[in-house]
């Protein structure tokens, strides 16, 4: 889970993008609620789906508000001063709408905001938090791309250079704290578990679907704690070089291949990373188009590191594709990992983004050829500002 310490210092990240006069910060992004106190409803929960808010004073005070159910269901311990809690449910009597409650609980501290700047994260916000907090001291949730600006902007929408408090949250989650990177190797370990269960039953005549049960076996064992599996779990051929989702009953047969992409997520953190997996003795052809992708994520791995451009990594990425005269990658060459999947920086042929020493990002080349059949593989990378640290440690083979 996360640490008290790794949550002040997300806290004071955030602070000092604000502005000077802010004094509260109303959050309402489930993400954004663990980023800076630890507190998540449990999704393996019977309040799973239900979520809480969090208030963060700019003197250091956090307040999380919700329903008397939801708060109970913690998956851990919050780091938090006050609960302001509204019941919900008694066992004696009906029970009202739950998101009814959350603008109930904000409705007790209300006074204490009046009269006081502030900002609220208005993406994940019902339009009744206005009636409750009013127009006295509340700023409309923007902030120019720098931190700075004028918060209490009377335009009924952002203007072009402002971004709202969610977006402000998101590009600061970008840069993980050491306690975020502890929870990723977490998630990183249980999935190289999954994988290497999957290198010892992959055989014909075996289901997708009890693939995927003998992966999630093995990785939340590892694991230690419940979590979420998720990803592509599926075969391919020569006939039908793509596909992805979630498993089927479809059975296994020679000279298929299973790509195994799947996320361990614990917390709301994750993995993200995938093999390969040739059904049987693999032909030549499928040999060379994974040998070529292997090429790419090393080439791609040489060149991580804080600095560079996001477009620049695809186009490395993707160069041993085409000097052995393929088409270029036809996705994402990878992405950005955290608390959303995808997240920045996206590894695309026109991204204008830029990596950041923090960055969490998975490099992912994949060949998919009539005739031949499907390959893509993938590794997570923490990004440095002399390199990058490989987090994800399975095996990357065809056989």
């Amino acid at each position: 889970m996360l640490s008290r310490e790794g949550c002040r210092a997300r806290q004071r990240r955030l602070w000092n993008q604000l502005p000077g006069d802010i004094e509260w910060a109303l959050l309402a992004d489930p993400r954004s609620v663990v980023y800076f106190s630890n507190f998540m409803v449990n999704p393996l929960s019977f309040s799973g789906g239900e979520r809480c808010w969090l208030l963060l004073e700019r003197d250091g005070k956090t307040s999380l508000l919700g329903d008397n159910f939801s708060i109970r269901s913690a998956s851990a311990e919050p780091y938090v001063d006050e609960e302001v809690v509204e019941k919900w449910y008694d066992h004696k009597h009906s029970v009202g709408n739950r998101d009814h409650a959350l603008v109930a609980a904000l409705k007790q501290i209300a006074p204490q905001l009046k009269e006081r700047p502030g900002v609220v994260e208005t993406e994940w916000m019902p339009s009744s938090i206005l009636g409750v907090l009013g127009h006295s001291g509340f700023s409309r949730s923007e902030v120019s791309s720098s931190g700075k600006g004028n918060c209490g902007s009377d335009s009924a929408e952002p203007s072009p250079e402002r971004i709202a408090l969610g977006s402000v949250v998101r590009e600061l989650r970008r840069q993980k704290e050491p306690d975020e990177i502890d929870l990723l190797k977490i998630c990183m370990k249980a999935t190289d578990a999954g994988h290497a269960r999957a290198r010892e039953i992959i055989k014909p005549g075996i289901s997708e679907f009890e693939i995927y049960r003998e992966v999630q076996n093995a990785a939340l064992k590892a694991a230690g704690r419940p979590g979420l599996v998720y990803g592509d779990f599926r075969a391919n051929n020569a006939g039908a070089p793509k596909a992805g989702g979630l498993p089927t009953d479809y059975v296994l047969q020679e000279q298929d291949i299973f790509i195994l992409d799947y996320s361990v997520v614990l917390h709301g953190y994750r993995s993200d990373f995938t093999n390969a997996y040739a059904v049987g003795q693999p032909t030549a052809d499928q040999q060379k188009i994974f040998d070529i992708c292997l090429d790419c994520l090393n080439a791609g791995a040489a060149y991580l590191k804080a600095g560079v451009s996001a477009k620049s990594v695809y186009e490395t990425v993707t160069q041993p594709m085409l000097n052995a005269g393929y088409p270029a990658l036809g996705h994402h060459a990878g992405h950005g990992i955290g608390l959303g999947h995808p997240e920045s920086p996206i590894l695309v042929p026109e991204s204008t983004d830029t990596l950041l020493a923090g960055d969490v990002v998975t490099l992912e080349p994949g060949m998919y050829i009539d005739g031949i059949g499907g390959i893509r593989i993938e590794h997570n990378y923490l990004i440095t500002e002399s390199g990058s640290e490989q987090l994800s440690n399975h095996e990357i083979s065809l056989t």
